[in-house]
């Protein structure tokens, strides 16, 4: 049973794979020779290059691997293409529909509605795909429920294609778009909720895994390292050899992580005007990155004694190890400046919900203006968002367009979805929409984004201890390695000739300088790799990450000299 299973399943993904070569932008006719068949060529390339070149036995064996990676590549690309754009629709799928439900309470007609769905660029592919329904009706004049129908069929993503089938039945029974999609919002909620966890969910998963191979590459590099102590081949290629797997390794699961969670961005900096958080954020960074230049250059200038009274400075009493992240301090500057920001463009998310509904209901319960309601609202605590409400109202009491005060408000606090609701919100408004409808529809709708990203965090705090942790045992581990490799070397014992006529140590190869060097490379790569995993796995600002990249680096010198000290004790008390 579990045979056929296995079998039909390989069958469905051939036939996707074949099936997305018709459903691709290049066609199948040009993509064939142009790309597939040369991918087949390398392929064919690295096996004989295996067979010719004289290499190490292991980096043989390499070669045709990823010769073959090429060309698997090659043939499963047209399917990733395909899920490229299912995934791309999905990810902004229910944003799409709450905008959707919002134009259809206005007093536009459906096609309209459509129309104005199709000219937003942010949507990408949904816009793409809604225009495509307009052409049918208006170009190739079917009815809107036969165009959704047919479009149904077409697109990659199950959740775009069942709301169209949907639309399709039920406009064609005669039921109103503002009708139909109201009665979709708590589907769309629990739907979207659903599938926002299965991705934490993955997260976790992929978490374990990524733990259990860092650990296996971890001891592949150990043993790279100490093996050619018995083999007597080249440390420095066995090593080589590792360390690229090692970062092929780290930078896959950055790919990975980056396709399996929720893109759900947090900040909003796409404004063209420069605020303050910008000048801050602009400010601290070039402070950081100025600081350390500084730092190294003068840390080099004292070390080589260029510097007049450098020898009362005692820089060369630290532990080499550490010149690295000293170096790196400075970079805690924006760091921290990046983290408190997105910490406050959190808590505005979290107070707009509240803003926008009594918002709303008060505009609704005065029938008044937005600028006369927001002089009662501005009193109110809003959290960090009462500064922004507060320059609201100040513009619009200046009579400043209620377009571009709506627009720096959103410039302002930096949100993604403040700018993406409040644009909702003053279009609804345009065009004719109830304010009391909308602020409940953008504030329901908010309140559980906000509410699945507090889950998220959550999740990603067990990741950064994962990541901690095991950049602190990898550290031990490399440098364990190194330190019996070394302390191995060192000795000098005459073994000629009493194993088969050979040496029972080989370490005439060593260079152990190299090797430490390139251990530290594999730190460095580590903390870098590893702290842009933890920001897209948060979904935060990558200037967030230079906090993790210090923290990473620091954690690995320390753990290393350490390492080194203790070896060097345990081996002088020995002795």
């Amino acid at each position: 049973m579990g045979i056929t299973d296995n079998t039909s399943a390989l069958g469905d993904f051939g036939k996707s794979i074949i099936r997305s070569y018709d459903e691709m932008d290049l066609p199948a006719r040009i993509y064939v020779p142009a790309v597939l068949f040369p991918a087949f060529l390398i392929f064919l390339a690295t096996i004989a290059g295996a067979i010719v070149v004289n290499v190490f036995g292991f980096v043989r064996l390499l070669l045709p691997v990823l010769g073959l990676l090429v060309f698997l590549a090659a043939v499963a690309y047209p399917r990733l293409a395909v899920d490229q754009r299912r995934i791309e629709m999905e990810n902004r799928f229910h944003l799409f529909v709450i905008h959707m439900t919002i134009l259809s309470t206005t007093n536009i007609d459906r096609m309209e509605v459509l129309r104005q769905l199709a000219k937003e660029d942010e949507y990408g592919e949904l816009a793409a795909e809604m225009q495509r329904v307009v052409d049918l009706v208006d170009v190739w004049h079917l009815s809107l429920g036969d165009a959704c129908r047919r479009r149904s069929k077409a697109v990659p993503s199950e959740s775009v294609a069942d709301l169209l089938e949907r639309m399709a039945y039920t406009l064609g029974a005669g039921q109103e778009l503002d009708e139909f999609l109201h009665q979709e919002q708590d589907v769309l909620i629990e739907k979207y909720s659903t599938v926002y966890r299965q991705s934490l969910g993955n997260l976790d998963v992929i978490k374990d895994l990524y733990l259990s191979l860092i650990i296996s590459m971890t001891f592949a590099l150990v043993f790279a390292i100490v093996l050619p102590l018995l083999t007597g081949n080249d440390p420095m290629m066995t090593t080589s050899t590792v360390i690229v797997l090692f970062v092929f390794v780290q930078l896959g699961f950055f790919f990975v992580i980056r396709a399996i969670v929720p893109d759900d961005p947090i900040w909003y900096l796409e404004d063209g005007y420069r605020t303050m958080t910008k000048k801050r954020l602009l400010g601290s960074t070039v402070l950081g990155f100025g600081l350390s230049v500084i730092l190294i250059v003068g840390m080099t200038l004292v070390f080589f004694g260029l510097v007049p009274g450098s020898q009362a400075i005692p820089v060369k009493s630290i532990p080499p190890l550490l010149y690295l992240p000293i170096a790196t301090i400075p970079l805690l500057i924006p760091g921290g400046v990046f983290m408190y920001e997105e910490r406050q463009v959190f808590d505005r998310d979290r107070s707009f919900p509240n803003f926008i509904r009594a918002l709303g209901t008060s505009e609704s319960a005065k029938q008044s203006t937005t600028s006369e309601v927001l002089s009662t609202l501005r009193s109110k605590n809003f959290g960090p968002l009462t500064e922004n409400i507060d320059d609201l109202y100040c513009r619009l009491n200046m009579r400043v367009s209620t377009e571009k005060s709506w627009r720096y408000f959103t410039g302002d606090t930096h949100s993604f979805l403040i700018q993406k609701f409040s644009e909702m919100y003053l279009v609804g408004r345009e065009m004719g929409g109830g304010p009391k409808q909308l602020g409940e529809l953008i504030s329901t709708n908010m309140s559980a984004i906000v509410n699945l990203r507090e889950e998220r965090r959550q999740q990603t705090t067990t990741l950064v201890g994962v990541v901690y942790g095991i950049t602190a045992a990898s550290a031990f581990a490399f440098f364990i390695g190194l330190e019996l490799a070394l302390m191995l070397s060192s000795f000098d014992i005459d073994l000629e000739g009493q194993i088969m006529g050979g040496s029972l140590v080989h370490t005439e190869q060593y260079d152990v300088p190299a090797l430490r060097f390139l251990i530290v490379l594999v730190l460095i790569f580590n903390a870098f790799i590893s702290s842009l995993v933890l920001r897209v796995a948060d979904g935060g600002h990558y200037g967030n990450s230079y906090i993790h990249f210090t923290a990473l680096l620091w954690i690995g010198a320390i753990t290393g000299t350490v390492t080194e000290r203790l070896v060097g004790l345990i081996i002088s008390v020995d002795l």
